[in-house]
């Protein structure tokens, strides 16, 4: 029989029995413990979550002209749409005091046609905002379903989840000085389909300028003495002809406002075009047309964000050890890879510094001036070693043009590291 254990047919209850010693743990001394004094309230040892402010609330937008569709996404709570208000200023300062205010707001809306008037808009209220990327945000493919509800809802959804990208929104000046390069732009454009229906109209009538080079003066000359039997078409030349010569109007009272507008800018992005200058191929027009779209291009760490940003790299479908790279993305900035890959063909001649690029150069730092003559040697090396591949002579220039958006990234960067801006 083990020791403690009862006899048989006894009870271990049996009052003859010896009592039982609790062998409990001893409680601590009162000198282990520090006690409160008597009379004052003792402080609590249970963890306490610390005293934070109002939660983050985050609000998607799905914006349009007349209206604004809201959705809110709190904690982990799901996504509730808040409905639709008017886009007018007086409705919006109206939903984000029904939101509780700006404190712990944070907003976001996509870039689309409506600009950043509301993005200013809700700054001004004290209100975190940002502008995302629309062609990258998430979407379910099995979802077709497209309502403006919904479209709130997700971005609400996506943005809690840190799933969106934010875009650059310029600042007054920036997207005042881009209107007016882009206006230049659509000038030229429609300074092309003008001169089409002109020489369209002598092609089928069997006239052709016999001519070195169309739309110079001595072409012009030679327009201005057509003449028709039909009055229809003498009158609908007249009109096309008409439109050709406002079109060039144009683009000359636009050149003008331009160089007024440099002429104004603040010095760190004077500095940045006048930096721009020193590489083969950019001018004055096509220099601003880069800080007009890009901004601040110290806001890329590595120059291949810029290549990206431009749309000029390559697409790739690879898988396992599968690798396929196809044509380019085109998923970015139009008008920036257009100034690049017409100041590309610039880089099939010889490296050299002379005339126009020497005029541009004087007054820059050796430092620009050094990465404007590496870019020609490099880049003119590229272009000769892929055009002898057999290389088609687009693919070429569009590569050559990814690798320049490399050195006008290094200028911005330089231009920042000398003017501090």
């Amino acid at each position: 029989m083990r020791v403690g254990d009862a006899p048989a047919g006894e009870s271990s209850l049996s009052p003859a029995s010896p009592p039982l010693v609790s062998m409990e743990r001893p409680a601590p001394g009162r000198e282990s413990v520090d006690y409160a004094p008597i009379g004052t309230v003792a402080q609590s040892y249970k963890r306490r979550e610390p005293v934070l402010g109002k939660p983050t609330r985050f609000v998607g937008l799905d914006v349009h002209a007349d209206t604004i569709a809201v959705a809110v996404a709190e904690g982990r709570e799901e996504v509730r749409s808040v409905g639709t208000v008017p886009n007018e200023p007086e409705c919006v300062a109206r939903l984000i005091r029904k939101l509780g205010g700006p404190e712990g707001l944070r907003v976001c809306y996509e870039a689309g046609p409506c600009g950043y008037s509301l993005y200013w808009r809700l700054v001004g209220l004290g209100v975190a905002c940002e502008v995302v990327a629309p062609s990258l945000v998430p979407v379910r493919p099995g979802d077709r379903v497209k309502t403006d509800r919904r479209d709130a809802i997700k971005l609400a959804r996506s943005y809690r989840a840190g799933e969106l990208t934010p875009v650059w929104v310029p600042d007054a000046e920036h997207e005042a000085l881009r209107d007016l390069v882009r206006a230049r732009e659509v000038a030229k454009a429609d300074q092309l389909r003008a001169r089409h229906r002109v020489s369209k109209l002598l092609l089928r009538q069997g006239r052709r300028w016999h001519g070195k080079k169309a739309w110079t003066q001595a072409h012009a000359v030679w327009l201005s003495g057509q003449r028709f039997d039909q009055p229809a078409r003498q009158a609908a030349y007249l009109d096309y002809l008409h439109e050709v010569r406002h079109a060039a109007e144009r683009i000359t009272a636009l050149e003008r406002a331009i160089d007024e507008a440099i002429a104004h800018v603040p010095p760190a992005m004077r500095a940045l075009i006048d930096g721009l200058q020193a590489l083969r191929g950019i001018g004055r027009l096509s220099a601003t047309t880069i800080v007009a779209e890009v901004g601040p291009l110290t806001r890329f760490g590595h120059p291949r964000q810029l290549m990206s940003y431009s749309g000029a790299v390559s697409s790739e479908c690879s898988s396992g050890g599968r690798t396929i790279r196809g044509a380019i993305t085109k998923a970015g900035n139009a008008h920036l890879r257009r100034i690049l890959v017409e100041a590309a063909w610039a880089y099939q001649h010889p490296p050299a510094v002379w005339g126009a690029l020497k005029l541009r150069q004087k007054g820059l730092s050796g430092e620009v001036k050094s990465i404007g003559w590496k870019a020609q040697n490099r880049l003119h090396t590229r272009y000769k070693r892929l055009q002898a591949r057999g290389k088609p002579r687009q693919q070429v220039m569009t590569a050559v043009a990814r690798e320049l958006a490399g050195f006008v990234w290094s200028i911005g960067q330089q231009v920042q590291r000398e003017h501090g801006a």
